[in-house]
């Protein structure tokens, strides 16, 4: 049996990067940020995750960023620090990292664009883990990598002991209810996907990975935590309520919207380095509609 590295509410953290030098992170804004979680009841803060842009980051900055966000934290929440690549060896030197900084985990996605066999997969993830003595956690997003991981990779993968769960945003209950069935024990699992967070935990999930606690964290811990009591009357009410802004955030790629609701909320964490870019027009008008709904206030 593997413990999780944590339950409840995890946040995707985004990156703040200067208003005035987008090739430059606001350090300070991110200390805010990181408060404002802690504040909101968030159990961890995953940082340099695909909503904290890693892609565009440099290796430098990845790891500066890294430590900079655990010596903030200081132990008061769970640290997990995103170490994707589509190069396995950067990915280990990234897992490298964080393991001396000492964050307690690591998320790991599926390597992109090189579309790996599931023998590629099990290997990339392996390699990674039979070097750096951490918890990792799996990260299956085929909407973004072109690769999904099946569920014989998955039974694989959860034999290794440094493998602690999986954050599936496939939005395929087939390989969730599989992964939950098959692996019982061996691998946690957290929805990748705030729409599905109350669905997913229904059925075994320990938590969320999530977007939108980046603006409602406490909105996110309280839904976590009400499913993990086991009211699931309550968290459908607030599935329910929130659920256009979930699927709203997401109305041009991530971390696009996001990062802009939180501009609109007067949070300041910048732009984005291309190619993300300033999103349309209606799409914002769409997101502020959606924001509106559920009470949060914009400056616009």
């Amino acid at each position: 049996m593997k413990e999780p590295i944590f339950t409840g509410s995890g946040t995707a953290i985004v990156t703040p990067f200067s208003k005035d030098d987008i090739l430059k992170v606001d350090y300070d804004k991110l200390d805010e940020l990181i408060e404002f979680q802690i504040a909101g009841g968030t159990q961890a803060i995953i940082i340099n995750g695909t909503t904290g842009e890693n892609p565009t980051q440099t290796v430098d900055e990845h790891a500066d960023v890294v430590r900079h966000a655990i010596k903030t934290i200081n132990g008061r929440c769970k640290t997990i620090a995103g170490v994707g690549s589509n190069d396995t060896m950067t990915s280990l030197y990234f897992a490298e990292i964080a393991k001396e900084c000492g964050a307690d985990g690591i998320l790991m996605v599926t390597p992109y664009y090189n579309k790996a066999t599931p023998s590629g997969l099990i290997k990339h993830f392996s390699y990674v883990a039979d070097r750096v003595n951490i918890p990792m956690i799996l990260y299956n997003v085929p909407g973004r990598t072109s690769v999904s991981i099946s569920i014989d990779v998955y039974k694989e993968l959860a034999k290794h002991p440094n493998i602690n769960g999986t954050k599936e945003a496939s939005a395929d209950f087939g390989i969730v209810g599989n992964v939950l069935s098959q692996c019982a024990g061996e691998l946690n699992l957290w929805s990748g996907d705030d729409a599905c967070t109350v669905p997913m935990m229904s059925i075994g999930a320990v938590g969320v990975i999530s977007v939108a606690s980046n603006i409602i964290p406490d909105v996110v811990a309280k839904l976590c935590n009400v499913c993990l009591a086991g009211d699931f009357k309550t968290a459908a009410e607030m599935h329910r309520k929130y659920m256009h802004l979930f699927e709203t955030l997401f109305v041009e790629v991530n971390p696009m919207p996001v990062k802009t609701a939180m501009n609109l909320m007067g949070m300041d964490v910048g732009g984005f380095r291309l190619p993300l870019c300033e999103m349309q027009p209606a799409s914002i008008e769409k997101l502020k509609a959606a924001m509106s709904a559920v009470g949060l206030k914009t400056n616009g």
